[in-house]
C-alpha cells in the first residue's frame, strides 16, 4: 500500500502544480486530444516518451513494448497505429529504440528467457540478416547498440510498409515515419536518417491502389 500511496501523493502534487501554472490545462485536455506524433518505443522504465521528448500530455499518442517491435500480426500495435493515423491524423510516427536495450541483448543470445523469446524472434531475424556486420564489432556493448539501430531501421520499414500507412499515403495524408535512438548515458535522441515521407520510399509491392 505504501507504493500506491506514494503514487497518489505524487499525482496530487503534480496536478496541483499544473493547475497553478496553467489553470486552463486540464479543462482543455478533457475536451479531446489532437496529438501530432505517434511514438512507438520500448517499455523500459528509463525511456519515458513524453519526458525525453519534452512534450506535455496530449502532444503524443504512445505505444510501448519490449524492444519497440512492430509485429504485423499484433492487433494491439496495429489498432494503435490505425487510430493514431486514420482518426487522430498524427503527422509523424516516431519509432524509438535505446542503446543498451535488454530486449535486443536477449535476442542475440541462445539461452532461454521465457515467453519473451517468442516476442523477440523478429529481432533475431534482423540479427541473422546482418550477422556478418554485427559480429565483426569486437566490443559487446557496441555490437548490441548496432543491432539496436538495425532493429529501429527494420521497424521503420514495417511501419512504412503497413497497409495503414500505405492507405494514408494513397489518400494524400501528410505523414512521415522516423527512426530515433535514445542514449541512456546522456539523455539525447539521435535521428538515424532513415525517414519515410511518402510511398516513393517504400517497395512497390507494398503500395495500395488509389
Amino acid at each position: 500500500m505504501e507504493e500506491l500511496e506514494t503514487i497518489l501523493k505524487n499525482n496530487r502534487q503534480w496536478a496541483d502544480r499544473i493547475e497553478k501554472e496553467k489553470p486552463d490545462f486540464f479543462p482543455k485536455l478533457a475536451k479531446g486530444q489532437k496529438p501530432r506524433y505517434l511514438w512507438i518505443g520500448c517499455s523500459d522504465s528509463r525511456v519515458p516518451s513524453n519526458v525525453i521528448a519534452g512534450l506535455e500530455p496530449g502532444d503524443m499518442f504512445v505505444h510501448r513494448n519490449i524492444a519497440n517491435v512492430v509485429n504485423n500480426n499484433d492487433l494491439n500495435i496495429l489498432s494503435v497505429m490505425e487510430y493514431a493515423i486514420r482518426v487522430l491524423k498524427v503527422r509523424s510516427v516516431l519509432v524509438c529504440g535505446h542503446y543498451g536495450c535488454g530486449g535486443v541483448k536477449a535476442a542475440m543470445e541462445n539461452h532461454p528467457h521465457g515467453m519473451v523469446d517468442n516476442w523477440l524472434r523478429p529481432i533475431k531475424e534482423v540479427y541473422q540478416e546482418n550477422r556478418k556486420e554485427v559480429d565483426r564489432i569486437e566490443d559487446e556493448e557496441s555490437r548490441i547498440n548496432r543491432l539496436v539501430e538495425l532493429n529501429v531501421k527494420k521497424q521503420v520499414e514495417r511501419v512504412a510498409n503497413s497497409t495503414i500507412v500505405q492507405d494514408a499515403w494513397a489518400d494524400g495524408q501528410q505523414l512521415s515515419v522516423h527512426g530515433l535512438v535514445y542514449s541512456l548515458e546522456n539523455g539525447h535522441l539521435t535521428d538515424l536518417k532513415i525517414s519515410k515521407i511518402d510511398r516513393s520510399g517504400t517497395p512497390e509491392i507494398f503500395h495500395v491502389s488509389e
